[in-house]
């Protein structure tokens, strides 16, 4: 009787292994998240390119622009800095959008959140 009892927990963990599997989520590269969320922004027909120092800018035909920072905090310190208005911070990016949009703009950003919160 004692040995259902110890397979137990064996058994658990294999079927916890199983949860969480890779393909449940998008393919996400995390050691070059502007290139992944480049060829998200590419998928949805929003043109951009990649700039900065470390290729870690995206700058978009449309003019919002993204930078990526190594972690959530550094972004969000950064957005504390106030060095321009606009900025929403996803994940490790700033978004720097204009303070006034236009329709066609909102539904490119829409789609760039989408993109970005992926990551």
């Amino acid at each position: 009787m004692k040995r259902p009892l110890l397979a137990l927990p064996f058994a658990l963990l294999a079927l916890a292994s199983g949860c969480g599997s890779s393909d449940a989520g998008g393919n996400v590269n995390k050691s070059d998240l502007p290139g992944t969320a480049l060829a998200c922004l590419e998928k949805n027909d929003i043109q951009a390119e990649r700039t900065g120092k470390d290729d870690n800018e995206l700058d978009l035909d449309s003019g919002p622009k993204i930078k990526f920072f190594l972690t959530a905090d550094e972004a969000i310190s950064e957005q504390f800095r106030g060095r321009r208005e606009g900025t929403e911070q996803i994940g490790t990016a700033l978004l720097y959008v204009d303070p006034e949009t236009s329709k066609t703009q909102d539904d490119v950003l829409h789609d760039v959140e989408i993109c970005l919160s992926d990551l």
